[in-house]
């Protein structure tokens, strides 16, 4: 009877598991489509115009919804201009006003990552 019960435990446990794994190849790591974000556009792509450049590594970033999610965040904020690189899990944000690290930080956790490097160019 034992037997019987942790048997069915572990199919349990199988049909969820295959069902996440299932829900994850059709709709993206973090539950949504790139298609259905909408990307927060910059107007002034003029790196002249940016006189802070920082380079932070994002961990937690797994696919294209990830990314749109992150440079979203980041491009909401006034005098901000930020790429992310998904192959390297790094942004390169530029800034017209120098915002600190700790700043930074708090942004990309509002979006669900973490911010593991910080460097400045």
């Amino acid at each position: 009877m034992s037997t019987a019960i942790i048997v069915a435990v572990l199919i349990v446990i199988a049909v969820i598991a295959i069902r996440s794994y299932a829900k994850k190849l059709t709709s993206g790591c973090c539950g949504g489509e790139t298609e259905h974000v909408k990307k927060i556009k910059v107007e002034d792509k003029d790196v002249s115009h940016y006189p802070y450049c920082v380079q932070i590594g994002i961990d937690g970033m797994t696919c294209n919804h990830c990314k749109a999610r992150v440079e979203n965040t980041l491009n909401s904020e006034d005098g901000v201009w930020a790429e992310v690189d998904l192959s390297q899990n790094l942004a390169t944000v530029h800034m017209k006003n120098n915002l600190s690290e700790l700043f930074l930080r708090k942004l990309v956790s509002s979006a669900g990552y973490i911010m593991t490097t910080y460097n400045a160019q």
